[in-house]
């Protein structure tokens, strides 16, 4: 079985947020990272290259393949930022309906930038994804 390439890692995330070369997307980097930390209590660590993660769990699917990764996250990409916090819960669907101008994958919020979005509402799906993935995978450091 191949190793998960997105782990823990020792890397710096105000270096890694250093490299970003637009100052706004930098700053709404900076704003995520109070937000989640807020939401988590938990420092914000690097996962992979890319990736500030805050908190953590264990997965395991059906098939038995299990990991580590953050409870919440973001990557500022070219695009856009990525915000790894759907996680499936039930209020999710109405509470990105009221969050603004956005697109979605399966556990992937897209965003150009925080301007676009209601903040409380995006607090609310951070909060609800953290309350949804600790009910689902209990016992979790």
């Amino acid at each position: 079985m191949a190793e998960a390439k997105t782990k823990l890692t020792e890397k710096s995330v105000d270096s890694f947020i250093g490299t970003v070369e637009d100052d706004k997307v930098r700053e709404d980097c900076y704003n995520i990272i109070n937000l989640m930390e807020k939401a988590t209590a938990e420092k914000p660590k690097m996962w992979g290259p890319a990736i500030v993660g805050f908190g953590k769990y264990t997965y395991k699917y059906e098939s038995g393949r299990s990991g580590e990764i953050c409870m919440v996250g973001f990557s500022p990409r070219k695009a856009n930022i990525t915000l790894y916090i759907l996680a499936g819960f039930s209020q999710q669907a109405e509470l990105l309906q009221q969050l603004g101008k956005h697109k979605s994958g399966k556990g992937c919020l897209y965003i150009k930038k925080l301007a676009d979005v209601n903040i409380n509402v995006l607090e609310s799906l951070i909060k609800e994804s953290i309350r949804f993935l600790k009910e689902k995978y209990p016992n979790q450091a």
